[in-house]
């Protein structure tokens, strides 16, 4: 998964829906910190547009929307196998 994230102008003129809409699924738990979105300080947040996508297209299917939040997390270079000196 291209990990892309975004300000919400971009997500705004992507997705249709309005600011407070965001801020909504954020306090309300329906978009989850650290997956769907990103606090970079107390003023800024940053938009993971490939999963909001893909949660807009998957809303009734929240089974599959997993997935690929599954697949988000497992491409993130903190989950990525370590190799040794030894092991290459």
């Amino acid at each position: 998964m291209d990990i892309q994230f975004c300000s919400k102008i971009t997500l705004r003129q992507k997705i249709g829906l309005s600011n407070s809409t965001f801020k909504k699924y954020r306090n309300s738990g329906v978009w989850l910190e650290g997956i769907h979105w990103q606090r970079l300080n107390t003023r800024s947040v940053r938009y993971n547009l490939p999963l909001i996508l893909d949660w807009v297209a998957n809303r009734n299917a929240p089974e599959v929307h997993q997935i690929a939040i599954e697949n988000y997390l497992r491409s993130l270079p903190s989950n990525q196998k370590k190799y040794s000196r030894n092991n290459s």
